[in-house]
């Protein structure tokens, strides 16, 4: 089953024509994560969408619990995540509006629970329960390469404008950063920054699910412009650019179902 993360600009899904809450405990945080469970017009089958930021848009990005989140979806049945990540545009062809498929990733954050084996023991019930043991997952290629050209194949049928690659620059927010950070992102090869990127595909790969992102940039990142960023011009970019999101989401859900 596919899920859909939003992010900034998505917290909820247009058309979704939601069925059910699914309310799933997880061992990493006392609430239980709400999951939208529902359908799209003209796709067949059940679809999962979880708004990365909490109802009404919450919860900042350094405190989203993205073990409970990845966790749940995965308890829900889901196998494969297309997320929505907003992002400041470093490289030239990333100004605002533009949408890219990242095929690469760096992770600046500190401080976030960043992986399922953490060398404690936990008692979950599940058929591949976690253990203290060591665990190195495979991440040279950060998102599934089915998922990207999914993906990049939707942007074409729904004539969808793209970016097809980029290193996605993960920072741990939630202020903005400094044209001094913004330098140094875009020296070690930096095409976009954004703050939920991490650990969130990491931990998708733990759990074996497939995970690609799509992000739209909703500003230049900072001392690339001489415009000032303000939240006013970051709501009207997203105002815009989420609609060709929309867009592009729903034909990649029909093609996934296609293809089984």
């Amino acid at each position: 089953m596919l899920a859909f993360i939003g992010g900034t600009g998505l917290n909820q899904l247009p058309d979704f024509h939601v069925e059910r809450i699914a309310e799933v405990q997880t061992p990493y945080q006392a609430a239980p994560v709400r999951i939208a469970c529902g359908t799209l017009p003209g796709v067949s089958g059940q679809l999962c969408f979880l708004p990365r930021h909490g109802e009404g848009h919450t919860v900042p990005p350094h405190r989203i619990n993205y073990r409970a989140n990845i966790f749940a979806l995965r308890e829900s049945g889901v196998t494969a995540i297309l997320a929505v990540n907003a992002v400041g545009g470093i490289h030239r062809e990333m100004g605002p509006g533009v949408i890219a498929v990242p095929d690469q990733i760096i992770d600046y954050t500190s401080g976030r629970a960043h992986t399922f084996f953490d060398g404690e023991l936990t008692d979950i019930d599940s058929p591949d329960r976690f253990t203290a043991s060591v665990t190195h997952i495979d991440f040279t290629e950060p998102y599934t390469a089915i998922l990207r050209e999914l993906l990049l194949q939707s942007a074409k049928q729904s004539g969808v404008p793209v970016w097809s690659g980029g290193v996605y620059g993960a920072t741990q927010g939630p202020r903005l950063e400094s044209v001094a950070e913004v330098r140094r992102l875009q020296n070690d090869g930096c095409d976009m920054v954004g703050m939920t990127g991490m650990p969130e595909a990491a931990l998708a790969r733990e759990l074996g699910l497939d995970y690609a992102s799509v992000c739209l940039s909703v500003n230049w990142a900072a001392g690339l412009s001489d415009d000032v960023i303000t939240m006013a011009g970051i709501r009207e970019v997203l105002a815009q650019g989420m609609g060709q999101i929309h867009r592009l989401l729903i034909t990649a859900a029909g093609l996934f179902r296609e293809k089984g």
